[in-house]
């Protein structure tokens, strides 16, 4: 057995059923412990993510949720949803769908509690499950564990995988070489990586949504073109998700199986990912972060995903395959998946246009995607060397060595690259699903906090004090500086001074 197939197995084992399972049950464990806030506080989601400005140490809320969304928003929401209908038919729309609403429960707390136990760290804001492992969970071994796999995996493997992805579609649809496209790309995200998380930030908050308005614009366009189609598809997509469509019987188990773990991997709800980005926002309390990030799932499941399933689906350009490997339906001879069902989906609009426009949807996709990664590795690298003067060149070190994982990966794609990227966040995955769990009481008391004070007719500022939290005493400086305002109001509607809050959780 070699290095790629034993790594291959240990991606298999890693990514098996029991991640799933784990984080789907995390997923309706939030959602019912907290209320179904994907309903309920759905108005404060929109309002939270318009509103809040940057600082000196943050970034603002709708940058966050833009690095966030970048990271979410991958060549998974195009290649990710062609493999699950080619699996599991259109019905697995429908569970990629409810991963993402129950998804959102999990959004929510890791990246309340990212805000909750963040750090300024060499003048910028830093958090994320390594934070509140070491300060919530108190294990700092587990923290320097999830630290370690995600420098790894976002800083060594991941790059590669997707600059491949820019790389080959660019060859494919321009016939631009893999050299010239890794040293462009390289160098793009060599500059604004080495801006710091205010340039991420910014360029994130360019580019983010400009690809998704584009691409969804696009399937619109699509959807209406093809409007008599449109009832027949969701009666489609609705009937073969719970089996009531005898034709798709036989792919019934596939629709449940690979619209969940399609939509777990491309929303990447529960995973920590998007909480290290909530991290470096500036707000005034935890809970107005996990709102936003909340809502990133939807934007990543249920707008962009569902943008990828409506091209394919309404122009019929799309194959579906038994689990013997007969085909079930098959409109595109050949075709196994993959970003050609897209492809195919846009030539019926407009001849020809399919393969470029999805090579510059793939950049997109990719390169925010990259810029995450760069997040998420010197966020963790800021965590294990934050005590230590050599911090800044070892994060320089890093950024070096994610650009040149960049080119390489350009110009040379390996299966053991990409089962090294899947072991690295699975194992982040499963570490960081299992501890937010663990937090759930600190979770769900940042929450109801928020609401109390709403009710009170106050925005709300967080006081860690209030809700029993310790080791979060960069909070008390972040009310005074930053929002005394609010601060004063809630002294004057609970009859406290600062630091004399009572302990309610």
């Amino acid at each position: 057995m070699n290095f790629t197939e034993i790594t291959g197995m240990i991606a298999g084992w890693i990514w098996s059923n029991g991640l799933i399972y784990l984080c789907l049950g995390a997923g309706i464990y939030f959602t019912f412990l907290f209320r179904v806030p994907q309903i309920r506080l759905f108005k404060d989601m929109v309002k939270l993510l318009l509103g809040g400005k940057g600082s000196a140490n943050g970034v603002s809320s709708f940058q966050s949720f833009a690095m966030a969304l970048g990271g979410r928003v991958g060549i998974g929401n195009i290649a990710g949803v062609a493999t699950a209908i080619y699996f599991g038919g259109p019905g697995a729309v429908f569970w990629m769908w409810l991963i993402a609403f129950l998804g959102a429960g999990s959004a929510y707390i890791e990246s309340a509690l990212a805000q909750v136990w963040k750090e300024d760290v060499g003048g910028e804001y830093r958090g994320g499950p390594a934070y509140y492992m070491e300060k919530g969970l108190r294990s700092k071994p587990l923290a320097i564990l999830f630290a370690i796999v995600t420098v790894i995996a976002t800083g060594f493997t991941g790059p590669g995988v997707q600059a491949f992805n820019i790389a080959d579609s660019a060859k494919t649809a321009f016939g631009i070489s893999p050299v010239i496209t890794g040293l462009f790309v390289a160098a793009f995200f060599g500059f604004v990586i080495f801006g710091g998380v205010k340039r991420i930030g910014r360029m994130a908050e360019l580019l983010v949504p400009f690809m998704a308005v584009g691409y969804i614009l696009i399937a619109l366009i699509i959807f209406f073109v093809n409007f008599s189609q449109v009832p027949a598809m969701f009666g489609l997509i609705f009937s073969s998700a719970f089996n009531l469509n005898a034709a798709y019987g036989a792919v019934f188990g596939n629709a449940i199986l690979w619209g969940v773990r399609r939509g777990l991997y491309s929303n990447e709800a529960g995973q920590g990912t998007g909480a290290q980005a909530a991290g470096t926002a500036e707000v005034s309390h935890p809970a107005k972060q996990g709102l936003v990030q909340a809502f990133s799932v939807y934007v990543d499941t249920l707008f962009v995903c569902t943008a990828t399933a409506i091209m394919i689906l309404s122009t019929g350009a799309y194959n579906i395959v038994r689990p013997n490997g007969e085909y079930l339906v098959e409109n595109l001879p050949g075709v196994e998946g993959g970003t050609v069902f897209a492809q195919e989906a846009i030539n019926t609009l407009i001849p020809g246009f399919g393969s470029a426009f999805i090579a510059i949807s793939l950049f997109f996709f990719a390169f925010t995607t990259l810029l995450a990664f760069g997040l998420y590795a010197e966020t963790n690298v800021a965590y294990i060397f934050r005590k230590s003067k050599k911090r800044p060149a070892i994060s320089t070190i890093v950024k070096i060595v994610l650009i040149l994982s960049i080119f390489f990966g350009s110009i040379r794609s390996s299966t053991a690259a990409w089962n090294l990227a899947d072991i690295g966040v699975g194992i982040m995955a499963w570490l960081n699903v299992i501890v937010i769990i663990l937090l759930t009481k600190a979770g769900l008391a940042t929450l109801r906090d928020y609401e109390e004070q709403k009710k009170m007719g106050l925005d709300p500022v967080f006081i860690p004090e209030r809700c029993g939290f310790k080791d979060a005493e960069i909070w008390n400086d972040i009310a005074e500086k930053n929002y005394p305002e609010q601060l004063a109001a809630l002294q004057q509607k609970t009859g406290t001074s600062h630091g004399k809050h009572q302990r309610k959780a």
